[in-house]
């Protein structure tokens, strides 16, 4: 029988998965896999908040709850309380209604949904992505028809934020080209600007009459603190200018496969929000028609009850306290061996990720003969770090650079 599909091409290797499916495939038992991104405790497994388990059997002891379809913006109470906590209680532009917010799958989702609205109703289809980013910012915005163009942001030899190419970049957008800016815990890299530099950065943006797209995914979960890491966002929309939101409870609540977000668009008026409304039901409609409602139960019920609310801040400060002493103790770990090199970059960095500064080639010989795996470009997961697995790391580092200068 002919085969129809049996012109489809092979796909491209994706950098994360290969190493993902090559530590999967590898049969020693001190493997190591540092290239996921998701939370582990310090035994190695992955973590139910408790405050998630008493929401959900909250949840299921509430017999007047069906499985009915939400509306396709989403669960309104959960969009409330989600545009709350990211622009603050006291937000002249929740006050102002000039706010949409819509619930969406996740943060990859958030961002799928704002660039497809983006993609038809702004007239630069032009999108500055930071040089690197997150792998699948390129796919999510070209894919929806937008133009991605870069913007330097790391710097390798200081192994912090090139932050005069950034400015030197941005100041040559075209007017009304899209910016994305991650709101914290910078991915791939560890590295975030000061609050001095932020206020730079807003100033410019707004200067050049370009529109900010926040991917924030790590809210509380970088710094310990949700008003911290939620500070450059409440900078840009303090000024009164636009500005898009896609919000994640993947990782500062665990709710990994709930895929739970929103996108949030910050409008001039209320008339405008309005408009904007509908445009982005629109996107959504033949998208996915409406969200699912479990993960968007757990947040809301979280963020409204006053004790859960309190108890999440706790174990969420928890995950991100774990992840900056994993970084302390890498840091001197490797200061112990006397390993060639700089690396306070590893307790200078904020969040999930660090850049380690290792080569490809470093990289690979980890994998070879430590089975020790992280992204070709030498990204590791602090967050799948532990107490007994530091040692073995700063090991396999020292060795490797030892070796390969």
């Amino acid at each position: 029988m002919n085969s129809i599909l049996s012109s489809v091409l092979p796909a491209p290797e994706d950098p994360v998965l290969s190493v993902i499916f090559a530590c999967r495939d590898d049969p020693s038992p001190v493997k190591l896999n540092l290239s996921a991104g998701t939370y582990r405790t310090e035994e190695g497994k992955p973590l139910v908040l408790d405050v998630v388990r008493r929401a959900e059997q909250q949840l299921a002891n509430d017999l007047s709850r069906d499985k009915e379809y939400l509306p396709l913006n989403g669960l309104p109470e959960f969009n409330k309380l989600s545009t709350k906590l990211i622009l603050g209680d006291d937000s002249p532009a929740l006050k102002e209604n000039r706010v949409v917010t819509t619930q969406c799958l996740s943060g990859t989702g958030s961002l799928r949904v704002g660039a497809e609205f983006l993609a038809t109703h702004n007239k630069e289809s032009v999108i500055f992505v930071p040089n690197p980013t997150w792998g699948n910012h390129p796919r999510i915005f070209t894919l929806a028809g937008l133009s991605v163009q870069y913007f330097r942001y790391y710097d390798p030899k200081s192994r912090g934020l090139d932050f005069k190419g950034m400015l030197e970049d941005l100041g040559a957008a075209p007017p009304g080209a899209i910016v994305v800016l991650q709101a914290c815990a910078h991915n791939p890299t560890g590295v975030d600007p000061t609050f001095e530099q932020w206020e730079k950065i807003r100033r410019l943006v707004r200067s050049k009459s370009l529109l900010p797209f926040f991917d924030s995914a790590y809210q509380g979960f970088a710094s310990g603190s949700l008003d911290a890491d939620a500070q450059a966002v409440r900078m840009f929309v303090a000024d009164g200018g636009e500005c898009l939101i896609a919000q994640s409870y993947a990782k500062n609540m665990g709710l990994y496969g709930e895929r739970i977000g929103s996108l949030t668009i910050v409008c001039t008026s209320e008339d405008v929000a309005k408009k904007v409304e509908n445009q982005v039901l629109l996107v959504v409609r033949p998208m996915y028609l409406t969200p699912p409602i479990h993960g968007a139960s757990i947040v809301a019920t979280i963020l409204k009850n006053s004790d859960m609310y309190n108890d999440w801040t706790i174990e969420l400060k928890g995950m991100a306290d774990r992840i900056i002493s994993m970084r302390q103790q890498l840091y001197a770990a490797l200061e112990a061996r006397g390993t060639p090199g700089d690396w306070s970059h590893i307790i200078k960095h904020i969040g999930m990720f660090t850049f380690t500064g290792l080569s490809e080639e470093q990289v690979r010989l980890m994998a070879k003969e430590y089975h020790i795996y992280m992204t070709y470009d030498g990204r590791i997961s602090m967050a799948s770090l532990s107490s007994k697995t530091v040692p073995q790391l700063a090991d396999a580092i020292h060795a490797v650079v030892t070796r390969i200068a």
